[in-house]
């Protein structure tokens, strides 16, 4: 398990280049909402992101939303570190709600959120529809199999289609 440090001592110490602190959000949750300094380096692809190693004049201080991911793959990041290593307590969440500085992006749903929401929607349309007009029940069979379909392929038809909406262009 990573030792613990403050917002305010990762701040300190980030301003006197005594750490480096690395942010394990995905890119969607770092435009959002950015520790200025951080390096970014996504949990979902951190193994092949040649992470430099840290060293003992300047230990990696591993930061996510709010401490949970940090804490789950605690094991990992230690590793992947190279050397000495913490986990910034409360992640970036308990950095904002302490008032050290931040930089804010657009707050965009993540494409994955929007998939669920959708995938959601549909399955309860077809639930509902079905009470009106029995066939409508195939709405909700058709968005399963292309779950489990988009599960076992890696291919997501309706992630597809969201990608492409307007709201989803930078």
């Amino acid at each position: 398990m990573l030792p613990v440090i403050s917002p305010v001592e990762t701040l300190q110490k980030l301003r006197d280049g005594k750490i480096r602190l690395v942010d394990i959000r995905e890119p969607d949750e770092v435009n959002a909402l950015r520790v200025p300094g951080a390096e970014v380096a996504p949990l979902s692809v951190i193994q092949w992101a040649h992470l430099a190693p840290s060293a003992a004049e300047q230990p990696i201080v591993f930061t996510c939303n709010s401490g949970n991911r940090t804490s789950r793959q605690s094991d990992l990041l230690e590793e992947l570190a190279g050397g000495p290593a913490w986990q910034m307590e409360g992640g970036v969440s308990a950095w904002a709600r302490e008032g050290l500085p931040v930089e804010r992006g657009p707050e965009r749903i993540s494409l994955f959120r929007q998939i669920q929401i959708g995938a959601g929607a549909l399955v309860l349309l077809g639930l509902a529809g079905a009470l009106v007009w029995p066939p409508m029940i195939w709405l909700s069979a058709f968005v399963g199999a292309g779950l489990a379909f988009a599960g076992v392929s890696g291919f997501c038809g309706l992630g597809l289609l969201l990608s492409a909406m307007p709201w989803n262009k930078k």
